[in-house]
């Protein structure tokens, strides 16, 4: 018997020492990442599952294949975020450029390579017309910048006797790469922002070596002779959500949610505006609702929000809670299913998730504020808008004839609302039906009314009480 425990434990020893060889002689795994257009949503759905993927995999380092201008300061940090937060060795290789958010995602990374020729800086916050944003905006950037240098540390430095700490990345170099008052001797005067070459960057700490591809980053820097390198492949549907997912556009997904309402209970019946803002409901949903951010609640609670608001405008009369409850649901709907919240659960949502859904919204009902009245104005009068308005003068020489006057003698009699008035609706009068207007607003149906004047070929009424 203990002939027999003795072979098994020496089996099962012998099977866990080659598993053991057998891993550590496994070529190891580089998962890379393109990182080459403008910083945004598309972008942030590459990161997120290219870092999910490389996790699968089992990869032993991440490297990101940059060259950017730059792009959305909340999508930038989202990314610095996750690559400070990241188990695995993150790299950047930047073949051309790392600008503005560039840099930021850059300088979070755990080791920079950059091609000869290459620059990395200029983090100055701009607006979409490339003018420079308030101070208050520079601040954040400024600490956020000094932040992720400060994020990589200091290198003990031991000189006999002595030991001092010197910071990997001077963090006071990240913050003049976006404020120009930012002054530091040897390496930038005031009045300048801050950008570096290749050799420069190499030079101030900012660059770990330099490389022609990804192949030599990998053999030369990273001293991997053998490995397998795994590229991250983003799906036609990666595009299009990350599309559907822009922050400006789902803005303008808003204001035509909005604006075609307003405009369609403008006028009677079913048209244009109002499959404009179905259409612009689908598409601002649809990618939130597949991405399992949206939640069939959320969306509940749009649609009930619309509701009230519809009886509030044509049922019931003047504009009270039900009308104020509405404008709060639809609002709500919106928000939420913007944030990756359960149920009203935010103890994982970011503050940045929670602002970045406010600004969106907002800006959207800001848009179609501006829409409304823009268009409010210009329909009827030039252009494509003039055909979406009756503008024609009917020329009795063409057939067209004068309204009958012979309602005006119905003045001073009474009769009976044969419709709910709100404030337009029929009346009955002599048992004739009339289309009437109410000059105090609303009126129930049934109620007894009067014909206080006819003007333009329509009679007006008042409660006869």
């Amino acid at each position: 018997m203990h002939r027999i425990y003795s072979l098994f434990t020496f089996v099962i020893i012998t099977m866990c020492n080659s598993h053991v060889f057998a891993s550590r002689n496994a070529e190891p795994i580089i998962f890379s990442i393109d990182l080459k257009k403008e910083v945004g949503s598309t972008t942030w759905i590459y990161i997120q599952k290219g870092f999910a993927q490389a996790q699968e995999s089992n990869a032993d380092a991440i490297i990101i294949q940059m060259n950017t201008y730059g792009g959305e300061v909340l999508y930038a940090d989202s990314i610095r975020t996750k690559i400070l937060n990241c188990k695995l060795p993150v790299y950047v290789f930047i073949d051309n450029n790392a600008a503005s958010a560039g840099a930021l995602i850059a300088i979070a990374c755990d080791k920079i390579f950059m091609q000869n020729g290459a620059n990395i800086g200029a983090a100055t916050v701009v607006n979409e017309k490339a003018e420079r944003m308030p101070d208050k905006y520079q601040s954040y950037m400024r600490a956020t910048m000094r932040a992720t240098a400060e994020a990589q540390g200091k290198d003990t430095i031991l000189n006999g006797a002595d030991t001092t700490y010197r910071w990997k990345r001077n963090p006071l170099i990240a913050e003049a790469m976006v404020d120009d008052k930012t002054t530091i001797p040897n390496v930038i005067e005031a009045g300048k922002t801050l950008t570096f070459t290749t050799q420069e960057a190499i030079k101030n700490g900012y660059c770990d070596g330099m490389a022609n591809d990804i192949d030599e980053v990998i053999q030369t820097n990273l001293n991997y002779k053998s490995y397998k390198l795994i590229a991250f492949e983003p799906s036609v549907w990666d595009n299009i959500k990350g599309f559907l997912m822009s922050g400006v556009l789902q803005s303008i997904l808003i204001m035509l949610i909005i604006g075609g309402i307003y405009f369609e209970m403008q006028a009677p019946g079913l048209g244009f505006p109002i499959v404009v803002a179905i259409l612009a409901a689908l598409l601002y949903f649809a990618p939130l609702y597949i991405d399992g951010l949206a939640a069939n609640w959320e969306i509940l609670l749009f649609v009930i929000g619309l509701v009230l608001l519809g009886l509030e405008l044509f049922v019931i009369p003047g504009f009270g809670i039900a009308g104020v409850l509405g404008i709060v649901l639809i609002m709500s709907g919106l928000v939420l299913s913007m944030i990756d919240n359960v149920i009203f659960d935010f103890d994982n949502v970011k503050a940045d998730e929670t602002s970045n859904a406010l600004i969106t919204v907002t800006s959207g009902l800001f848009l179609s504020f501006g829409l409304i009245v823009y268009l409010s104005m210009k329909i009827g009068t030039k252009g494509i808008f003039k055909k979406m308005a009756l503008t024609k003068t009917m020329e009795t020489k063409e057939g067209f004839i004068a309204v009958s006057m012979s309602e005006v003698q119905l003045v001073g009699s009474i009769g009976e609302a044969a419709t709910v008035l709100r404030p337009s609706g029929k009346v009955s009068i002599n048992g004739v039906s009339y289309d009437a207007i109410s000059v105090q607003g609303f009126i129930e149906k049934g109620t007894k009314v009067k014909v206080v004047k006819y003007e333009t070929g329509q009679i007006y009424v008042q409660d006869e009480c």
